[in-house]
């Protein structure tokens, strides 16, 4: 792998040696990139920046936004919205669909995401980043609707996200494995410095909210009681926990050496499926941990499966390295 290969350098790559790409979807993978350049530094700026604390406001959530957050969803619509490769978006912090103005030119494809993912970590600088998905619009569709962003997962042609920590890395699939890019900060680009990602089929990490263990379904107690039991219970060996609280953060560890990340649905709201979004986190996410060899469930099925019926649907989520997920998901079975 050389060294010098810039995310456009790939992309151009991608589209005409190998065919994986058309033109626009290409440009809109670039527009993104360059938005989270903008976020990334607004980030770095933190305090001196002025962009840190609440802003005061209620995303459709009825969670309470962070400057940042705002911050973040107006650059992503800013960047995109003019380019002529959008037809619409939809944003975590937005209620409904923003389409793209008459005065722009509109393209075929869709774009979701969480602007700013893990924004309870801005204040105490924790690792934070942005998700995106990107579908295809439907054909022959004149006007576009939500109905046309309710797609399953399985539909994604491109998705990945961008963690803003020691590094800002941009993590990318369009189908064709997983590839992370490094922001080189003199040259202000997006470098190639992995390709061929894998997630290990077997892991001796986990990543989940032990506070909530009081409130968790038999089969999510059963397999963490599992690991706790370490080498001298029923599974043999020894198992480290890790949570970040940013869903990029821990996704980020484990394609980089493997483990399990574990949202599940618990009894605190027990009419809700699960935490994480499905259009915006668990589907792109899921995604790129398929593609890298590993899987993803929500305890009863494959969430790239999970046909959506609203916008900002929630999901329990399972993934990371095949066979826990798998485990878990068995554990799910047999109750």
């Amino acid at each position: 792998m050389s060294p010098h290969i810039s995310l456009s350098r790939y992309l151009v790559e991608e589209q005409r040696q190998r065919g994986k790409i058309p033109a626009q979807l290409r440009l809109l993978l670039e527009v993104v990139a360059r938005a989270c350049k903008g976020i990334s530094h607004a980030v770095n700026k933190g305090a001196l920046g002025e962009v840190m604390g609440s802003a005061g406001s209620e995303n459709v959530q009825g969670e309470v936004q962070k400057k940042l957050d705002i911050i973040a969803n107006e650059v992503l619509i800013e960047a995109n919205e003019w380019g002529g490769h959008l037809a619409a978006m939809a944003s975590e912090e937005m209620d409904s669909i923003y389409v793209v103005p008459n005065r722009y030119p509109q393209g075929e494809y869709l774009l979701l995401f969480d602007p700013l993912d893990g924004s309870s970590n801005i204040d105490v600088n924790v690792s934070i980043g942005t998700i995106f998905s990107v579908l295809q619009k439907p054909e022959g569709i004149a006007a576009v609707s939500e109905q046309d962003f309710l797609q399953a997962g399985a539909k994604q042609v491109a998705a990945g996200y961008c963690v803003y920590g020691p590094q800002t890395m941009l993590v990318l699939t369009v189908g064709d494995g997983v590839v992370m890019f490094t922001l080189d900060r003199e040259q202000g680009s997006f470098m190639l410095t992995q390709e061929h990602v894998k997630v290990p089929e077997d892991t001796q990490e986990f990543a989940i909210n032990m506070s909530n263990m009081r409130h968790w379904a038999p089969p999510v107690k059963r397999f963490v009681d599992e690991c706790l039991q370490g080498k001298d219970g029923v599974r043999g060996k020894n198992f480290n926990m890790r949570w970040i609280a940013s869903m990029v953060a821990d996704v980020h560890r484990i394609l980089m050496r493997g483990g399990l990340f574990m949202y599940p649905w618990d009894q605190r709201e027990p009419n809700k499926p699960g935490k994480l979004r499905l259009m915006y986190e668990a589907n792109p996410m899921s995604w790129l941990i398929e593609q890298a060899g590993g899987a993803a469930t929500n305890g009863q099925q494959r969430i790239l499966d999970i046909q959506p019926t609203q916008l900002h649907e929630r999901v329990s989520v399972i993934l990371g390295s095949k066979n826990e997920v798998e485990r878990v998901t068995a554990y799910h079975a047999n109750v």
